[in-house]
């Protein structure tokens, strides 16, 4: 069993097997309920949410304990993985990540007086399907936002480096090409990427991606500009030259990693086929520790995590989305305080 500072370990008994669990010193609190898949959640300079849901298309804002609708966004073609996706925001501008009927896109908006201004497009052009279309988008410690996308069930998208499935992408918030990128004209940031759909950074500027594998495991990678991770060709640890292996893998059964935040000198993963929240300590040199199970089959599948400028940490349950079994209450957000 691994220890962790924040975290306090029990033996719970499953049938005939034990199992640990991890369970957070510091409480947890239901904060919203009742919602339809929530995917994307984004902090405004208030401390308030704008949340996101996948199928319905609307954007919800959460403060003082109260949740309401305030608006949706335009053109979205909710079906199998797609749909309305990640949020971000940059003071009061709005970012969402959505599938439409012809793209994955990247659109901007406004949220003043508790309502959203109409959208307009930024990035278009990434290929979407009805599974594999990443989602995540997070602006980086430089300013830039990152973009996961998928390679929509087409391995060979994820090696091309003209496509932009199958790829981490950085571009400036007007969505232009930023200096520094591998390749000066292309927002390709990194590729060989199966389904991407966590980004965070730690205190030393790094950034992580999680990843699903296909048959044997999935992965949590530490990214770097222009490196190739691998798939179609490989899945987990490779070792081949060219090919960059992942920091920790797991065995497709246990985890299925979607969102990743980073709070406390650890990093989260919300894991959906697992159902379960791991901790992965990180150390000042970027070594990882061996990632504690928590909430192991509480609340389903988890979908996603987020640190909260209020201190905790934030997480989704993602059980009514057609591969859960919804709950009296699902879905919901949950709050506690590692």
């Amino acid at each position: 069993m691994v220890a962790v500072a924040c975290s306090v370990m029990l033996v719970i008994a499953c049938g005939n097997d034990v199992e640990s669990r991890g369970e957070p010193a510091g409480g947890l609190a239901e904060i919203a309920t009742n919602l339809d898949v929530p995917w994307g959640i984004a902090f405004l300079p208030d401390g308030s949410a704008l949340i996101a849901e996948r199928d319905s298309a609307a954007i919800k804002h959460l403060a003082a304990g109260v949740v309401r609708d305030v608006g949706s966004v335009a053109g979205v073609a909710a079906r199998g993985e797609g749909g309305l996706l990640g949020l971000a925001t940059a003071g009061a501008t709005v970012y969402a990540y959505l599938t439409t009927g012809e793209d994955n896109r990247v659109v901007q908006m406004r949220f003043d007086d508790g309502t959203l201004s109409a959208q307009s497009p930024i990035l278009t052009g990434i290929p979407a399907g009805s599974r594999h279309d990443g989602g995540r988008i997070v602006f980086g410690p430089d300013g830039k936002l990152y973009v996961a996308t998928g390679e929509v069930g087409d391995p060979q998208l994820a090696q091309d480096r003209a496509s932009l499935g199958g790829k981490i992408l950085r571009i400036n918030p007007d969505g232009s090409v930023p200096a520094g990128n591998p390749d000066p004209a292309s927002p390709v940031w990194s590729y060989g990427h199966r389904n991407i759909q966590g980004l965070a950074w730690d205190s030393a500027g790094r950034l992580w991606a999680t990843e699903y594998g296909a048959n044997r495991v999935d992965e949590l990678n530490l990214i770097r500009p222009g490196v190739n991770y691998g798939w179609p060709m490989a899945e987990g640890r490779a070792g081949t030259e060219g090919l960059e292996d992942p920091v920790i893998e797991w065995g497709t059964d246990e985890a299925s990693p979607s969102g990743l935040a980073y709070f406390g000198g650890s990093l989260w993963v919300a894991a959906l086929r697992g159902e379960r929240l791991f901790q992965i300590p990180v150390a000042g040199d970027g070594s990882v520790g061996a990632p504690v199970p928590l909430f192991v089959g509480q609340y389903g599948r988890l979908r996603t995590v987020v640190p909260a400028p209020d201190g905790t940490l934030w997480f989704s349950t993602s059980n009514r989305d057609g591969r859960g079994s919804a709950r009296a209450g699902d879905d919901r957000i949950l709050q506690f305080r590692p």
